[in-house]
């Protein structure tokens, strides 16, 4: 009986770290919660103070502290930590509300950020800054980029539309009302067509505008017809698109004149005008010219580009730009139009320049991390504003079809845009899904 009770312990222990192990890696939200959070949580509440000394996150105690403590209280004067204000468990990982002393900023706590997360053994740590004087420390668990799941509570609103994950397992949201135009650059299969399906596939269910300017014949955004308002598939067709959205912006701005505002929000909600989104796929093609004779169409795109990015945001005209490179070589005014491209996503690149050209004048510090991603991790991309703020983040996969049946489903948000009438894709009525192709059968997985 002694043995028999001492084999079914044995296999009851050996059961439960098997299922330990299994939802490690099958289910780390499952063993986060369970073992990784409790671990995690106790380890930074015994070590904290001794953490934030080795890695200079302390400030010496004022003369008042000091006197206090040696003569009051008999006690040996210490630095002084930030204080811990607040501990919170998540599904991902842990946040912590700290209150920072004179003399730390959050700079300090971002440069010691590698150091924090090997101290307390977590996935990664970032800083946030919640209002002055007070960061928020986020802890991640496990890698929540391997298998990529929104939050629940991710959906478009307003001019907001969630694309992808961020690496404190947060969305990443492209806000245009915050971030009003953006570029998006990366190398051939790194996923810079996904990240815009499911920018395409949010932006369908919200009341705007969607303008394609497609020049590899449409081969990507045809797709979406249904819901665009125009789209252009040739160099020529898009200088003469981009010349009505220009004549629109002036027209916007002739209504804010006389209305007295100088924003199109602040307009009544009867007179605002739709929010138009330009959707660029591969911008080179507008820029090249494979002979003299297109030297002026090239002039009259680029600057009708410049134009939009920057003047349009007040008329609620927003870029969104999307290519493989985007530097100096393309010709004279790439430079210009990319300074006005305050957002910024790089996907895997190809070399440190391509990297450099879209994060080293928003976000130096994230150049390398754009340059480390794996080409095993398709969607993963590096994400920066002009604010110096930069965070990983991966995109869900979406294939090319469900974007589309997004599109048809939601066609009858296309607003009433007579300027854009000459541009509007035919959609043949019950027009078929469209056929997948032999790459997007068995597409490659964004999620591991």
């Amino acid at each position: 009986m002694n043995d028999l009770s001492m084999v079914l312990e044995t296999t009851g222990v050996l059961a439960g770290a098997g299922g330990l192990g299994y939802a490690k890696v099958r289910a780390p939200r499952v063993y986060w919660s369970l073992v990784g959070l409790p671990v995690t949580w106790g380890r930074f509440t015994l070590s904290y103070r001794s953490t934030m000394d080795v890695c200079g996150l302390t400030v010496q105690p004022s003369r008042l502290r000091a006197f206090l403590a040696r003569n009051i209280a008999r006690r040996e004067v210490l630095p002084v930590p930030p204080k811990v204000r607040r501990v919170r468990g998540t599904s991902t990982g842990l946040r912590v509300t700290l209150r920072l002393p004179a003399g730390l900023e959050p700079a300090d706590l971002v440069a010691a950020s590698e150091r924090l997360r090997h101290a307390w053994g977590v996935h990664s740590v970032t800083i946030a800054e919640t209002k002055p004087g007070y960061v928020e420390l986020r802890m991640t668990g496990y890698d929540v980029l391997r298998r990529v799941r929104l939050p629940r509570g991710a959906r478009p609103e307003g001019l907001s539309v969630p694309v992808a994950l961020r690496e404190d397992g947060t969305a990443f949201v492209r806000d245009y009302r915050k971030v009003p135009m953006a570029l998006t650059l990366g190398a051939n299969n790194s996923g810079k067509s996904v990240y815009q399906r499911n920018l395409i596939k949010g932006l369908a269910k919200l009341p705007v505008a969607l303008v394609g300017i497609d020049c590899k014949r449409g081969v990507e955004q045809s797709a979406y017809a249904p819901r665009l308002s125009a789209l252009a598939t040739t160099p020529d067709d898009s200088a003469a698109l981009l010349g009505v959205l220009v004549g629109e912006m002036e027209s916007r701005f002739d209504l804010l004149s006389r209305h007295g505002v100088s924003d199109m929000w602040d307009l009544p909600a009867g007179l605002r005008p739709v929010p138009v989104v330009v959707l660029v796929d591969e911008v080179a093609e507008l820029f090249l010219i494979s002979s003299k004779k297109d030297e002026e169409r090239r002039e009259q795109i680029v600057t009708a580009l410049i134009r939009l990015a920057q003047m349009a945001r007040a008329v609620g005209i927003y870029l969104e730009v999307c290519g493989q490179r985007f530097g100096s070589e393309l010709g004279r005014g790439a430079t210009m139009l990319r300074a006005q491209l305050t957002g910024r996503v790089v996907h895997r690149v190809n070399d440190k320049q391509t990297a450099e050209m879209g994060l080293a004048d928003v976000a130096p510090d994230a150049v390398l991390a754009a340059g480390l991603i794996p080409a095993e991790r398709p969607g993963t991309a590096v994400a920066a504003d002009s604010s110096g703020g930069w965070a990983k983040i991966r995109t869900p996969h979406t294939s090319r079809e469900e974007a589309s049946a997004v599109c048809r489903e939601f066609a009858h948000l296309v607003p009433d845009f007579p300027a854009l009438d000459p541009y509007r894709p035919h959609v043949p009525a019950n027009a078929p899904a469209p056929t997948p192709e032999p790459s997007l059968v068995k597409p490659i997985p964004v999620t591991e």
